[in-house]
């Protein structure tokens, strides 16, 4: 019995292992006696997982095991020929290809990572070469070429952005986007820059506070999340004087009503609060330190919602959609305000600085005033 028992345990713990992994296999023609290489990328580098020599058929298999907390990234290398590809858990990834075009057209199944990844690469290869044309072409000015290179790019960016960064966020092909590399005849670029352009920060906040939200101790989250962080250090302005107002005052004229919309477009008055304590927060979800403190807030708000506490938070991004999908989740009333009305009124100069508000829908007490935000909200409770 026992002479059995040791090889079904053997047996039982190869088939665990290999259940652990994931598999890329597939066929590349025109391509006897060359060796296919399966790499890695890792945060830390490239290496070398495995390679084959590839036959007549041009059949390979390679399996591995992803140790990350998130989904990785994998490359195939034949001669100058790259396949990019995402891999998450225990799939099993078909590649199809021919060598003499290995790069941008192959058939991929298994991922709809892998399959948006091919998608973005195509599109890239065309910008990159309609760049590579402008910067050849002789016919024009100098001044021109660049104009039209920066549309290009633009009009590129844009497509990302809307296409495969703010659809899914939170998916391997997203993060793909956003950490693209165009080159050209000068080397390369970041088609996003995370640490000087507020705007491609915004765009990579989207993709790290998703990222955050399904993968949080991953390597990759907290890459994605301090590229932000030291990006609005880098491109934060100068805070301006804060306007003081008179707590007394305050208190004598009451409320300064604001109604504004949220994400569906729906209007919440400040004076439709009243009887419940209410935390008028003016703020930027792109701002220094905000998912920190969006989480101090949502820690309070779950402490003190069912005492009749509420948070009417007033966005101040410039892109819409990058407030959509921050705030969209958030149990509390999120809206946003294009004009600066609300701003003014109330002396904001800036972010991010909230008010505190009692049941009798009176202004009480502004951030700049208050040591424990908790110790005031009880009181008024």
């Amino acid at each position: 019995m026992r002479k059995i028992l040791i090889p079904l345990i053997a047996l039982c713990l190869a088939a665990c292992n290999e259940a652990d992994k994931f598999h890329v296999k597939g066929n590349i023609s025109e391509a006897e006696g060359k060796t296919l290489y399966f790499y890695a990328n890792s945060i830390e580098g490239t290496t070398c997982l495995d390679s084959t020599k590839l036959k007549g058929d041009g059949a390979f298999e390679f399996s591995a095991r992803n140790e990350s907390q998130c989904p990785e990234f994998y490359t195939l290398s034949l001669e100058d020929n790259l396949i990019h590809l995402s891999v998450d858990s225990t799939e099993t990834i078909t590649i199809k290809a021919s060598l003499p075009t290995m790069t941008t057209d192959y058939a991929v199944e298994g991922s709809d990572n892998c399959q948006k990844i091919k998608e973005i690469i195509a599109k890239q290869h065309q910008l990159q070469n309609q760049i590579v044309a402008l910067e050849h072409n002789t016919s024009m000015y100098p001044g021109d070429i660049t104009d039209s290179i920066k549309s290009l790019i633009n009009d590129y960016k844009q497509v990302m952005i809307h296409d495969y960064i703010y659809k899914e966020p939170m998916k391997a092909y997203a993060y793909y986007a956003v950490s693209q590399v165009i080159r050209d005849l000068q080397g390369g670029f970041l088609l996003f820059d995370p640490y000087a352009d507020r705007a491609d920060i915004k765009v990579y906040a989207t993709v790290a506070t998703a990222w955050d939200g399904v993968y949080h101790d991953a390597a990759r989250t907290e890459q994605l999340c301090n590229q932000v962080i030291e990006g609005m250090k880098n491109t934060a302005q100068p805070d301006t004087k804060v306007v003081e107002i008179d707590e007394d005052k305050i208190q004598e004229t009451g409320l300064i009503d604001v109604t504004l919309p949220d994400v569906d477009d729906n209007l919440h008055s400040l004076t439709s609060l009243k009887g419940k304590v209410v935390l008028l927060d003016f703020t930027l979800y792109g701002g220094p330190n905000s998912k920190e403190r969006i989480r101090q807030m949502r820690s309070i708000y779950e402490k003190y919602s069912s005492r009749g506490f509420e948070i009417y938070q007033i966005s101040l991004d410039d892109d819409l959609s990058f407030w959509r999908y921050q705030s969209e989740n958030l149990p509390w009333i999120c809206v946003h305000e294009t004009n600066g009305t609300a701003t003014k009124v109330y002396g904001v100069n800036t972010l991010p600085t909230y008010f505190l508000i009692n049941r009798a829908n009176e202004v009480v007490k502004r951030s700049d005033m208050v040591s424990d935000v908790e110790k005031e909200i009880e009181a008024l409770l």
